[in-house]
C-alpha cells in the first residue's frame, strides 16, 4: 500500500462531512494532533442541517444503514455508539407504491419479507427472495472484506482468489439481468434494482457487484437517528473534540500551500496560514483538485451521476397509510434511467422518494406537524444545463407536488407551511461538480482502483476523503473512506475494527 511519505504528526482536515470527520477520529486513535477547518458553522458537509420555523430537515443524505461503520471511528478512540447516538430501526424500512396501486412494505427481517412478497407477489417471487438474499449477503461480505476496505493502488491488487470467486457469482454482469434471475414480478425487479440510481447508473447498466446496495438497503437493515440525520455527524465530531481534535468552524480554506512538491498547510479566505505535515481534502474530489490544489494538478475527465430536485416541506398535513420511507414508482421503468441518464430530460413518469422523518421523531417538527423530503432524480448539469434558477426550480417543485397529490397525497399542497426547494444549480453552488451530491458515477472505470485514488499523484502528503474517491457514494461508503484516508497516514492496514456499542431500539 503506497503511503504518505516524510513527517505526518500534524494533519488539517479540510471539511467536516462524514469522511473527514471519521478520518479525524481514526488519526486521533493513532496520535496525529489534528485539525479539522470547516467553512460551515456545524459539521456534516452534506449531512446538513435546515432550520425553518421551527422544523428541522437534513439536507443531504436521509438513509441509514449499517451503523456499525459509525460505531467503528468511534471505537478507535475508545467511545461507544451507544453513548452518542440512539439509532431507530425502520420496520418497515420501505413502503413501495406501483402504478397497479399495490404496495409492498420493504422488512429487513427475512421470514416476515418473504411472506409479505408471497402475499403481494406469491410463493414464487417469496422463493426468489430467499435465494437473492443468500446471494447479496454473501457478495457483500466477500466484497467488503476483499475489495471495498481495503486501499487499491492498482488493478494487480484485484488480482487474487476473491477475484476469481466474485466472477463466479456473476458479480461482472449486468444488474438488471441478475436481479432478473431471482425475481420474475416487475415489482420486486423493481424493489432490489432501483438502487442502482445511487451508484449513479440505471440498473440495465451497472454491475451486478452493486446488488449490495440493495442488501444494504433492504436485508441489513435501515435507522433513523433520534434528531434526524444531521445527528450522525454531530456525534462524530463530538466524540472527535473529546479525544483532542481541534475544530475552526466558519473557516473557509482557500487554497492548499505547497512549497517544494508537497503540502506545507493551507491558506484560509481571510489570509491565515495553518501549517501542516499532512492535509486531507473532504470536499468533492474535482471540486479540492480545481480550486484548493496547485493548477499543474493531474485531472481526470469524469462521468457524473445523475442529479436531484428536493423538496424541504414542513406541513400540517400527516397521512396515515406512508411509512418512513416511500418510494413512489411511475409507470415507466427503463424509459425513465434514459431520460435522466442518457437523454438529459426531466422524468415524464416520475418516480419519486418521500421521506417523512417526524413519522418516526416528532421533534423534528413543531407539536402536531410534519416534515416531508421529496427527492426526485434529475439530469446533472454537464447532462443537462438547464437554467433551474429562471423559474424552472418552482414550476418543476408544483409538478412534483401535483404528482404526489395524485398518488395519494390528498391536499398536500395547502398543508405546505415552510418550502425549500434545492436544484442542481443549488447543489453547484456548494461545491458539488456538475450540481450533484451523488459525486462520479460507477462506471467500470471509475469503480475500485479505476476510481480516482485517495492519494495525489504528485504532492505525496495530500490525502482525499468522500464519495468522489474510493470506495465511492454513500454514506457507509464514506465512512471507510475516512478509515482508508487515515491508514495512508498512518501506516496501518484497513480492516474491520471492532464493531461495538451497537443500539438497536
Amino acid at each position: 500500500m503506497r503511503r504518505v511519505t516524510g513527517p505526518t504528526d500534524r494533519v488539517v482536515v479540510v471539511g467536516a462531512g462524514l469522511g473527514g470527520l471519521a478520518c479525524a477520529l481514526h488519526l486521533a486513535a493513532a496520535g496525529r494532533q489534528v485539525t479539522v477547518v470547516e467553512r460551515e458553522p456545524v459539521p456534516g458537509g452534506r449531512a446538513g442541517r435546515l432550520s425553518l420555523d421551527g422544523y428541522e430537515f437534513d439536507t443531504g443524505p436521509t438513509v441509514l444503514t449499517m451503523p456499525e461503520l459509525i460505531a467503528e471511528p468511534l471505537a478507535a478512540v475508545g467511545e461507544k455508539l451507544i453513548d452518542w447516538l440512539e439509532l431507530l430501526p425502520l420496520d418497515p424500512a420501505y413502503r413501495a407504491y406501483y402504478p397497479d396501486g399495490s404496495t409492498l412494505d420493504v422488512l429487513t427481517d427475512t421470514v416476515r419479507m418473504a411472506a409479505e412478497i408471497s402475499r403481494v407477489c406469491g410463493p414464487r417471487e417469496a422463493d426468489g427472495y430467499l435465494q437473492f438474499v443468500d446471494f447479496a449477503r454473501k457478495l457483500w461480505q466477500l466484497e467488503r472484506n476483499n475489495f471495498i476496505d481495503r486501499n487499491l493502488d492498482t488493478p494487480i491488487d484485484l488480482l487474487n482468489l476473491n477475484l476469481v470467486k466474485l466472477l463466479g457469482m456473476g458479480g461482472f454482469r449486468r444488474l438488471q439481468p441478475k436481479i432478473n434471475q431471482y425475481f420474475r414480478d416487475p415489482r420486486t425487479q423493481r424493489i432490489f434494482s432501483f438502487q442502482a440510481m445511487y451508484a449513479g447508473l440505471a440498473p440495465h447498466d451497472a454491475l451486478a457487484i452493486y446488488a449490495v446496495i440493495a442488501y444494504l438497503d433492504s436485508v441489513a437493515g435501515v435507522y433513523f437517528p433520534r434528531g434526524g440525520m444531521h445527528a450522525v455527524p454531530k456525534a462524530l465530531a463530538g466524540a472527535a473534540e473529546k479525544h483532542g481534535v481541534q475544530f475552526r468552524y466558519e473557516t473557509t480554506v482557500a487554497r492548499v500551500e505547497t512549497t517544494g512538491g508537497r503540502a506545507t498547510g493551507v491558506i484560509t479566505d481571510s489570509g491565515e496560514r495553518i501549517a501542516a505535515d499532512v492535509v486531507v481534502l473532504n470536499p468533492d474530489l474535482p471540486i479540492a483538485y480545481r480550486d484548493l490544489l496547485p493548477s499543474s494538478a493531474r485531472r481526470r475527465k469524469l462521468r457524473y451521476s445523475p442529479s436531484c430536485v428536493v423538496l424541504h416541506i414542513g406541513s400540517d398535513r400527516a397521512y396515515s397509510k406512508i411509512a418512513h420511507h416511500n418510494i413512489h414508482f411511475g409507470a415507466s421503468w427503463k424509459g425513465t434511467f434514459d431520460e435522466v441518464i442518457r437523454q438529459g430530460l426531466l422524468m415524464s413518469d416520475p418516480s419519486l422518494l418521500v421521506t417523512n422523518p417526524s413519522h418516526s421523531d416528532p421533534g423534528v417538527a413543531p407539536p402536531g406537524r410534519q416534515t416531508y423530503y421529496v427527492l426526485a432524480p434529475t439530469p446533472n448539469l454537464e447532462a443537462a444545463p438547464f437554467d433551474w434558477h429562471g423559474g424552472l426550480g418552482r414550476r418543476y417543485a408544483d409538478e412534483v407536488l401535483g404528482v404526489l397529490e395524485t398518488r395519494g397525497y390528498i391536499g398536500f399542497r395547502d398543508g405546505v407551511q415552510v418550502e425549500q426547494i434545492i436544484t442542481p444549480d443549488d447543489w453547484a453552488a456548494q461545491g458539488m461538480a456538475a450540481g450533484t451530491p451523488f459525486a462520479s458515477s460507477h462506471t467500470f472505470a471509475q469503480t475500485g482502483p479505476f476510481r480516482p485514488g485517495n492519494l495525489h499523484p504528485s504532492l505525496p502528503n495530500v490525502v482525499f476523503t468522500g464519495s468522489g474517491t474510493q470506495p465511492g457514494v454513500g454514506v457507509p461508503m464514506v465512512l471507510i473512506s475516512g478509515k482508508l484516508a487515515a491508514s495512508r497516514i498512518t501506516g496501518s492496514a484497513s480492516g474491520i475494527g471492532p464493531l461495538a456499542g451497537v443500539r438497536h431500539e
